[in-house]
């Protein structure tokens, strides 16, 4: 008996004595390590969503757009929408449009019959006559011609030396008697610029002229614009002019000459087109008009020394 209660003793101490910490039988963080499908064959491949794994129907593709549609059509709406949209808001756009100035049109003579006609400036024998265009809407309001403070008429008197000192547009009805230069235009209406008047009632104002020049019967009929003169060639000609035909200064024809086997013949008045002075003119430069008529006034200051002595 007491053997066998021995015996039981030191079983009870073995099994009651301490254990090694072990942690078999429960989950290892090795076992679900992703080691790639190379390093270990008999290891399951990477899980997969359930939901990308499963083939989507056909139909679906038709209703859904891809990325690359999505991306043309965010690129391609600023184009669309360029400039002003429907709520009101406006879009830049890549290239602003340059603003554009409206032309004017031809102007009725009833939409200035309100102003008063200019009076021309006239003498027997001037040295020159001035022919512009027409009166503006500054020039005939304040009646004196080429009044408008852009116009450079006054300005290329003096500095061309037809006039010995600066001369300004109220005194423009003293030039004949001061000078010896008149002016008178070849339409007799104001309007607010060239293109307000037609071909036809600027070439009906040819044949005045050169009945003005047969009565006064100046030295010179200075062309105050290259428009003017295209009238002036178009009715006497029956054609416009050629390209490569025109030339400021001197022309080879004459206004208002006079044929008569009683002795009153006249050769007429010599011909200078000059540029405009209209504040609107831009096509030369001052420069370049200064120049030109500084050849008329060369031509007036000797012309005007042969008279006077």
């Amino acid at each position: 008996m007491s053997t066998d209660r021995g015996s039981r003793e030191a079983s009870a101490e073995v099994n009651h004595s301490p254990k090694e910490t072990s942690f078999a039988g429960r989950l290892q963080l090795s076992n679900f390590m992703f080691t790639g499908p190379g390093h270990n064959p008999s290891s399951p491949g990477p899980r997969r969503s359930q939901r990308l794994s499963t083939p989507q129907p056909a139909a679906s593709s038709q209703h859904s757009p891809s990325k690359s549609r999505k991306r043309k059509i965010k690129l391609e709406a600023p184009e669309v929408e360029s400039g002003s949209s429907s709520t009101g808001k406006n879009t830049p756009t890549s290239s602003p449009k340059k603003r554009s100035r409206t032309s004017s049109s031809y102007a009725p003579p009833a939409k200035y019959a309100h102003l008063p006609l200019l009076p021309d400036a006239m003498a027997p024998n001037l040295l020159i006559l001035f022919i512009g265009l027409n009166p503006g809407l500054k020039t005939a309001t304040v009646g004196h011609a080429y009044a408008h403070p852009s116009n450079l008429f006054w300005k290329l008197l003096y500095s061309s030396g037809i006039t010995p000192v600066p001369c300004k547009a109220h005194e423009d009805q003293e030039m004949p008697a001061r000078y010896s230069l008149g002016h008178t235009n070849i339409v007799a209406r104001p309007s607010r610029n060239g293109a307000e008047l037609s071909k036809a009632e600027m070439d009906d104002g040819v044949a005045i002229l050169e009945e003005k020049c047969r009565k006064w019967r100046p030295e010179v009929a200075c062309v105050v614009g290259k428009s003017i003169w295209e009238s002036v060639f178009r009715v006497r000609h029956g054609r416009s002019l050629s390209k490569g035909e025109f030339t400021y200064g001197w022309q080879e024809e004459r206004m208002g000459a006079v044929k008569g086997g009683d002795g009153d013949s006249w050769e007429g008045s010599r011909i200078f087109v000059a540029t405009s002075t209209s504040g609107l003119a831009a096509t030369l430069k001052p420069a370049e008009k200064e120049a030109i008529w500084k050849i008329l006034g060369d031509w007036c200051v000797q012309r005007r020394k042969e008279r006077e002595g």
